[in-house]
């Protein structure tokens, strides 16, 4: 299984971007999803998450600009980030809770991270 993370890139403060977070391989079911950011220094914190249950979880710095959202038949996960802001410049990362068949545990797996550098 993997995840491809993309979408990220130089934007001007109050733009906008969309990143994607495609899974593929042997997939069975994909239950949480969710989107984290770091900066140099500081720990990876979650920016969004969009567990099994569908009830979405945002980051108090994010509410009211960043959407979570999937397509389940495409196996993609996005983040529409609106309103951007500089100190919204991170590497951002996603993640996904996987069963890889109907017999296996699901497991966490890691996209590669995308840039996204907002300009003041």
């Amino acid at each position: 299984v993997q995840l491809q993370a993309s979408g990220g890139g130089l934007v001007q403060a109050g733009g906008s971007l969309r990143l994607t977070c495609a899974a593929s391989g042997s997939i069975f079911s994909i239950f949480g999803v969710g989107w984290y950011r770091q900066t140099p220094g500081k720990q990876r914190e979650l920016v969004a998450a969009l567990p099994a249950s569908g009830k979405t979880n945002y980051a108090d710095s994010v509410k009211g600009r960043f959407t979570i959202s999937r397509d389940n038949a495409k196996n993609t996960v996005y983040l529409q980030m609106n309103n951007l802001k500089p100190e919204d410049t991170a590497v951002y990362y996603c993640n996904a809770d996987i069963a890889r068949s109907s017999s296996d545990y699901s497991y966490t797996y890691w996209g590669q991270g995308t840039l996204v550098t907002v300009s003041s």
